[in-house]
């Protein structure tokens, strides 16, 4: 179904809640963040719910699904400034960019990872009026992942870091490996080189003085891989594809190269953290990285992270140091991936 001819999904006030938050994209079939929030707040005694604004419906034997559009940007932003119930939302594609200017300001996290995954409001301090801003909690999901999950974290400082994608993802682990973990270089590998070098240039325009002490470096040679300073951490955000064109088969190489194999596995000391983990949580890059000897960190880690800032910002509770909340989320999803992992496997019988 076009987007010409998707109905468009409303945008609703439920009269039974106290406070509304929103999910905000298309499409949102398999989003965790709904039931996400949905377990915070009811450990929080909330009566609060998150709305995805974009849904499928039909039946399961539809396909394709025929999806509802999110509403569009200009009518999402007048509603949740009329809305008195709302109290923030998560933004997805494909309006992660697009959102941006539409907000009253923007936070450090936004700016550098150039998109926008939440919005939260904030009083202006002269004036008083509510103001929308916009900030990228993906930021706080990959440096936690990373830090909770290392055995020592201060192995990461003044170590070279790997990236492996050419997105978003990309962007925002590029903050987080400078601001947080003090990589002394980033390498990229990416099976497109021009996505490489508009974050190149990106970057150059936005730390011009960064370059000096962390700066980006596209490698596209397995050799040269193979010689490279190992990295300490290693981030990946591609989709869980087998390589088929030349361009993804050397990418993949120069992948395999940095990190090694069953031969060198108990030399490696360094985690990466996958942050695909949908439709299953294990990867043919983690699978890779497990023989290689890496500690792997499934993406679902990251999830939880960063609707764990979200949730933050939106109630000011201290949620990420309240273990029990947690537990509970990490309870949820890991459930819920179980469980679409298993109904995928016998879908394949």
């Amino acid at each position: 179904m076009s987007n010409q001819t998707q109905p468009e999904e409303p945008i609703s006030i439920p009269d039974n809640l106290d406070g509304v938050a929103y999910l905000y994209g298309h499409p949102l079939l398999n989003s965790l963040s709904p039931p996400l929030h949905k377990t915070v707040y009811g450990a929080l005694g909330l009566n609060w719910l998150q709305i995805p604004l974009s849904s499928v419906y039909g039946t399961s034997e539809t396909y394709p699904p025929p999806y509802t559009k999110s509403p569009a940007i200009e009518t999402f932003i007048a509603s949740i400034r009329s809305n008195p119930k709302f109290v923030g939302s998560s933004v997805t594609m494909p309006h992660k960019v697009a959102i941006m200017p539409h907000l009253d300001d923007l936070t450090e996290h936004a700016r550098q990872a150039g998109a926008c995954n939440t919005i939260f409001l904030r009083d202006d301090p002269v004036t008083g009026k509510r103001q929308l801003v916009g900030t990228n909690t993906d930021c706080d999901g990959i440096r936690e992942a990373l830090v909770k999950n290392s055995p020592n974290p201060e192995r990461f400082r003044g170590r070279p870091a790997l990236i492996i994608g050419g997105g978003g993802t990309a962007r925002t682990a590029v903050y987080v490996m400078r601001r947080w973990l003090g990589s002394s270089k980033i390498y990229i590998v990416n099976r497109d080189a021009a996505e490489v070098a508009a974050i190149l240039e990106e970057d150059r325009q936005r730390n011009p003085e960064a370059l000096a002490t962390a700066p980006l470096i596209h490698v596209t040679d397995p050799a040269e891989a193979a010689r490279l300073e190992a990295p300490a951490a290693i981030v990946s955000g591609i989709p869980n594809y087998p390589p088929k064109t030349a361009e993804e088969l050397n990418a993949r190489a120069v992948i395999q190269a940095f990190l090694g194999d069953k031969t060198t596995a108990d030399k490696q000391e360094g985690v990466i953290l996958e942050m695909c983990y949908h439709p299953v949580p294990w990867t043919e890059i983690a699978q890779l990285a497990s023989d290689g000897g890496w500690k792997v960190i499934i993406g679902s880690e990251a999830l939880i992270w960063q609707g764990l800032e979200q949730a933050h910002l939106w109630t000011g509770k201290d949620i990420a140091h309240t273990p029990e909340i947690v537990q509970k989320v990490r309870d949820l999803v890991d459930a819920t991936l179980a469980e679409r992992a298993a109904e995928r496997a016998a879908a394949a019988k």
